[in-house]
């Protein structure tokens, strides 16, 4: 065999398996939208945060992407220095749809206050996010138990 025979079948044998490590799995695409929504939160970015979320957001409370956008705004107005500490518990993904429990804490600062917003020090609040894959990226469609301050 020459070297542009064996060369070519090396390519073709192992494209599969470099596509496969390049391209990111959907559970590490959900994962890194929650790591990249908290650092926005952080550094009171609205247009980052409502990057992640769905222009179809709807929630059992009414709430809509312009109003998530609005209550991030006031709330950065505020409050300031926000911390978020965030655990995923289970991730379940079919086709185009995907569903994450988180475990939250946020600490903020208002004036010369800090203290939990979110959470406290002994537990979590539970959070639950559904997405959506809207052309080809997972966006947030729906959340239960956000707190009513917004």
């Amino acid at each position: 065999m020459s070297i542009k025979t064996v060369l070519s079948l090396a390519v073709l044998i192992l494209s599969p398996l470099i596509i496969y490590l390049l391209c990111p799995s959907d559970e590490s695409r959900i994962k890194n939208l929650f790591r990249e929504g908290a650092q926005a939160i952080e550094q009171e970015k609205t247009d980052d945060v409502m990057a992640k979320v769905s222009f179809n957001f709807r929630d059992e409370h009414g709430l809509t992407y312009l109003l998530i956008k609005e209550g991030m705004e006031r709330i950065f107005r505020q409050m300031s220095d926000i911390k978020i500490d965030y655990e995923i518990e289970s991730i379940s993904i079919t086709a185009a749809t995907a569903s994450a429990d988180l475990g939250i804490r946020v600490m903020a600062s208002s004036g010369q206050d800090r203290s939990y917003v979110i959470g406290d020090a002994a537990k979590p609040a539970h959070m639950r996010f559904f997405l959506e894959k809207e052309r080809a990226t997972w966006l947030v469609s729906k959340a239960e138990g956000i707190p009513p301050f917004f």
